[in-house]
């Protein structure tokens, strides 16, 4: 369950004592993909194509279907391997849905420094990569009015262009941050019940994601 919200603030996740972060060890996972044999989560895959005027697509969508928390961390780790510097993920679902879950798989795969938690009490969390990769910057978008100035004004020691900016309750607030963006949808079961299973929708926006259902697969 995600916690309520508090007030904002915005912080850098610590480097633990006596650690370079240049060689400091990556977390398991960081640095490879999953083996084909392990186990991924169970989906029915799609893509729909929106044409433009060049032909571009400009949006692909992959439904899948989630089936555990650690199903749902894998799956951070499998779509980190698709993330580059400048990507734009929102993440859209109910409290309890998963979206911290899925980006500390996110951070896992990039293999970024410091445990990924909710950023609800700091509103925005900097994790520096470990390996020379991509920041992952975690971002609670909850009390934001959005745009690129308010996340600027959150006074991020980082450059978002070359970060993966995370975005949590992003829908309508951050979209002018990037043209291209990953909406990512997670639907859980409804009224009070213990079923872990999670429909997960991913929405590539922009010629930047036209490969997605390819990568995932």
């Amino acid at each position: 369950m995600e916690a309520p919200h508090n007030s904002p603030a915005a912080e850098t996740a610590p480097n633990p004592a006596g650690t370079d972060p240049a060689s400091a060890p990556k977390p398991a996972g960081a640095d490879h993909a999953a083996p084909d044999s392990a186990a991924a989560p169970a989906s029915t895959a799609s893509a729909e194509h929106g044409g433009s005027a060049g032909g571009v697509p400009e949006a692909v969508t992959v439904a899948l279907t989630v089936t555990s928390p650690e199903e749902m961390q894998e799956l951070g780790r499998r779509l980190a391997r698709v993330l580059a510097p400048g990507d734009l993920v929102m993440l859209t679902g109910e409290l309890g849905a998963g979206k911290t879950t899925l980006t500390r798989g996110l951070g896992e795969g990039l293999g970024v420094r410091g445990a990924v938690t909710s950023p609800t009490f700091v509103i925005a969390r900097v994790h520096p990569s470990l390996s020379g990769g991509p920041a992952l910057v975690h971002v609670d978008a909850y009390r934001l009015g959005g745009g690129l100035d308010e996340m600027e004004d959150l006074d991020l020691d980082v450059s978002l262009p070359e970060s993966v900016v995370v975005v949590e309750w992003g829908d309508g607030k951050v979209e002018e941050l990037s043209d291209d963006r990953l909406r990512v949808l997670i639907d859980r079961a409804t009224g009070d019940t213990d079923d872990e299973r999670r429909e997960v929708t991913l929405v590539g926006i922009g010629a930047r994601w036209a490969g997605l259902r390819e990568a995932l697969g």
